[in-house]
């Protein structure tokens, strides 16, 4: 069995000098917007997150002054030039020309402390009171919330506590299912997503259902994103993706797993027993297992030798290392409980792998079973083995899925069409900002 992890983004140095990312402009000071009296947006959201980085990547080359509240949870990889204020109690040392940071590096002086200043105030945390103070001293025309908990929830409440509704446009962005699909069954959860959507300029999503469930909640007509519905990454570079094929698709022995998870979302256990179900009639193959989580971990090690030693497990790797990895796999696994439009089903559709997923409301919508994919219930291990072993024997449907779905990710994701749309919606929505035109 091989293992690999990805060691955790601790930077070693300090960058002395500006780094340069192509698209995004070298900066001179944190403070100085690099086109002065332009568009300023800010996003909110996770600072870590591949899809984080997709989405405001959409924005380079733009004339757009961009700026990052990171939350607490993480920071964002050193490399990545984007402007970020960081929330999180790190003893990194971060290049002082794209972030600043709320905490310092040094635990000695680190005060008040995070847990600490909680205490002492009984009011606002510290993270909310930068927010508040970066919003009144920078007034973005535009303020970007990914995800409706914690981003939106977060901003919501700073919105509130400290008066600031009337500054910028609030783009409230819905990722995936799991923001909304469990509202159904919840009405406390209901009301607390109503109450905060019902204060956003825009809500965006990557599917119709989740527009449907929103305006079931009380959302109106014109609060739906004017640009439609988009990939929660942005989409996809179709061509490049396709430029990483090596041959037919049905050559390859290699299944994807990206997100081995045990959660509410999506449950990890019922794979592995699809596995030991069908392992001798769909080897010899290799398996990669990506976003492994702790007891999904755990409950690997019972497999059987057979089965481990042709599995390659990781944490977390890049996002340019999954989609060369899915371009070698002839399968890409992603049963779920919930989900909107996942990326990882588009990245797969542009890379060849045949996706095994669930038959979602939010999936049905776009591709069919035995067209596009094959369709397994989540909780199901026989559906999941009996899809696992069609889709490692068919040779002819692995291929012929392939070029379909070169189709279809072209129409829904491609990102070269998808960003210059996103470009002009912003520049609109500058253009409507409380803070004047930009």
């Amino acid at each position: 069995m091989t293992m690999a992890h990805e060691p955790r983004r601790q930077p070693k140095r300090l960058h002395r000098t500006p780094k340069t990312s192509p698209g995004w402009p070298t900066p001179s000071r944190f403070d100085d917007d690099p086109y002065p009296g332009g568009p300023r947006i800010l996003f909110v959201g996770h600072s870590d997150s591949s899809h984080t980085h997709a989405w405001v990547d959409l924005l380079k080359g733009a004339p757009f002054n961009v700026r990052v509240f990171a939350l607490p949870d993480g920071i964002p990889p050193d490399d990545w030039p984007v402007r970020t204020y960081v929330t999180a109690t790190t003893t990194a040392q971060l290049d002082p020309l794209t972030r600043e940071r709320l905490y310092a590096a040094d635990p000695v002086r680190r005060y008040p402390k995070k847990g600490y200043a909680r205490f002492i105030l009984r009011g606002p945390t510290l993270e909310e009171r930068w927010l508040a103070r970066l919003i009144r001293d920078w007034r973005p025309h535009v303020i970007h919330t990914l995800g409706l908990d914690p981003a939106s929830a977060f901003y919501y409440g700073v919105r509130h506590t400290f008066d600031l509704q009337s500054i910028g446009r609030w783009v409230l962005h819905i990722w995936g299912g799991a923001d909304l699909m469990p509202t159904r069954f919840d009405a406390d959860a209901a009301n607390r997503a109503s109450a905060i959507m019902s204060e956003c300029d825009q809500l965006l999503d990557d599917n119709e259902q989740g527009f449907n469930i929103a305006r079931r909640l009380g959302v109106h007509a014109d609060q739906l994103a004017t640009i439609g519905i988009v990939p929660g990454t942005g989409g996809v570079e179709v061509d490049t993706i396709r430029e990483l094929w090596n041959g037919p698709p049905s050559s390859r022995r290699v299944i994807v797993w990206p997100k081995a998870y045990e959660c509410p979302w999506s449950k990890s256990l019922p794979v592995l027993e699809a596995l030991t179900l069908c392992w001798d009639r769909i080897a010899p193959c290799d398996l990669y297992m990506l976003a492994v989580q702790p007891e999904t971990r755990m409950w690997f090690h019972s497999l059987p030798e057979r089965i481990k030693q042709h599995c390659h497990i990781a944490e977390r790797i890049p996002r340019n290392e999954v989609l060369s990895l899915m371009a070698r796999a002839r399968v890409m696994l992603a049963p779920s409980l919930v989900d909107g439009t996942p990326n990882t089903l588009l990245e797969a559709m542009a890379a060849g792998a045949l996706p095994i997923v669930s038959p979602l409301e939010t999936i049905r919508s776009i591709v069919c079973d035995g067209e596009h994919v094959l369709f397994a219930r989540n909780l199901y291990p026989d559906d999941i083995a009996r899809a696992l072993e069609r889709a490692m024997c068919d040779d002819a449907l692995v291929d012929r899925a392939a070029e379909a779905n070169q189709l279809v990710v072209r129409r829904l994701a491609d990102r070269e069409v998808i960003g210059p749309r996103v470009r002009d919606w912003y520049m609109q929505l500058a253009s409507s900002s409380p803070q004047g035109s930009a």
